[in-house]
């Protein structure tokens, strides 16, 4: 028996304002449009069952690249499953139907464990992939990792964590100076071979190493195969974790955006009023386009929590007023705000509505390669997984976590 779904329905082009989607037996979408062109295509009956509902839209399910925790559960910190499940489930609530699961840069032994253990998430469904932000990064731009923690380059260690992970190990932030990263036998190889992106980040690299490093990775992917031709590595959270743009001392950043507009790269947006100004959001869709930006949350165990203390690896963080910071130093230490929000803030600085959840579902989705679910989701478009999202006007859950 088909279902019918109405409202202002957002798929990645447009807003349909009387939007019709029709959802068959297996959870797929089966069309989708505006109410009186389901009339004509023979969707009539499911059509006239369904009253307008211009008070509420219709996304698609959310997809978060970057996520460290939620619900009071820090995924790298995670010893059990049921703590995975409370933090993904937390940002469930608010409308992100996949999470990627990061950890942060710690020993060798903590992360082989940690990968063990969100592979068996992986397994059940319960996250969309893994992404290992560090060990490999900068202790100049370390941001909330580790730096004690942080290493060069380890090629064998790459392996090893790509082969616990079973596949599931999507992206791995890597800082494009790091020794041992290029040339043959290098990480970036061992993570082409091993189906898991590199993410450029937390980097201190001029503009020089910065495009070096990301072209040997387009040309890495490209050399990999008809999948990896056509995947793409991402710049984590852009502007974070990297030195400002001077024009006399670039940096990785008009890199990373050069690129991006070329669509050979997708930069992540920490879309969430904090990490990066709502105006600069704004200026870096205009400049390289919803289809190559990835909004994220950088979320930590204190998304959907009160203020107070809490532990993201090795870093007690301090949480004052939503901000999350290093107790110690006072470094932005993850995000506390859901995927939601940051569309939300991120169409409040005029980026339109279509393009903001884009870049939170179909952009995401299509990096991670649509992982886990067995068919493309990330978009209300036919035939795509059906696992909408439904809020007001005003971008809040419309009842039990917006499910459509």
């Amino acid at each position: 028996m088909t279902q019918t779904v109405r409202g202002a329905v957002v798929t990645p082009e447009a807003v349909v304002s009387d939007g019709v989607v029709v959802v068959d037996d297996d959870g797929v979408i089966a069309w989708v449009g505006d109410a009186a062109s389901a009339v004509a295509a023979g969707w009539g009956d499911a059509v006239a069952a369904v009253p307008a509902a211009p008070e509420r839209l219709v996304l698609p399910g959310l997809v978060d690249l970057h996520n460290h925790g939620g619900g009071g559960a820090s995924l790298p910190d995670a010893r059990s499953l049921d703590e995975v499940r409370t933090a993904v489930a937390e940002h469930g609530a608010h409308g992100t139907r996949h999470v990627v699961a990061s950890l942060v840069t710690a020993s060798p032994e903590v992360l082989r464990e940690r990968v063990a253990l969100l592979a068996e998430a992986a397994d059940e469904g319960r996250i969309a992939g893994i992404h290992l932000e560090g060990p490999f990064l900068s202790t100049v731009r370390c941001g909330a990792q580790d730096p004690d923690l942080i290493i060069d380059g380890d090629a064998a260690l790459t392996r090893e964590l790509l082969a616990i992970g079973r596949g599931h190990v999507a992206t791995m932030t890597v800082a494009p100076e790091t020794p041992g990263l290029l040339g043959p036998g290098g990480v970036l190889e061992a993570l082409v071979e091993g189906g898991a992106l590199p993410s450029w980040g937390h980097t201190d690299a001029d503009a020089t190493t910065m495009r070096t490093a990301v072209e040997a990775g387009v040309a890495a992917l490209a050399a990999h195969g008809e999948a990896a031709r056509s995947a793409r590595a991402t710049v984590t959270h852009l502007c974070n974790g990297m030195p400002p743009m001077h024009h006399r001392a670039p940096g990785p950043v008009p890199t990373a955006l050069a690129m991006a507009a070329q669509g050979q790269l997708v930069v992540e947006l920490v879309g969430d009023g904090t990490h990066l100004a709502p105006e600069f959001v704004r200026e870096v869709f205009e400049l390289v386009g919803a289809a190559n930006v990835a909004l994220v949350t950088d979320a930590m165990a204190a998304a959907g929590m009160p203020d107070g203390l809490y532990q993201l690896g090795t870093q007690r963080v301090s949480v004052d007023d939503g901000v999350a910071r290093l107790a110690d130093g006072g470094s932005i230490a993850g995000g506390t705000a859901h995927l939601l929000d940051v569309v939300r803030t991120t169409v409040a600085a005029g980026v339109p509505l279509h393009d903001a959840v884009r870049s939170a579902s179909l952009v995401p989705a299509e990096v991670i390669g649509h992982r886990g679910v067995g068919r493309a989701f990330g978009a209300i478009r036919a035939g795509y997984q059906a696992d909408l999202v439904l809020t007001d006007l005003d971008l809040r859950p419309w009842g039990d976590g917006g499910q459509g």
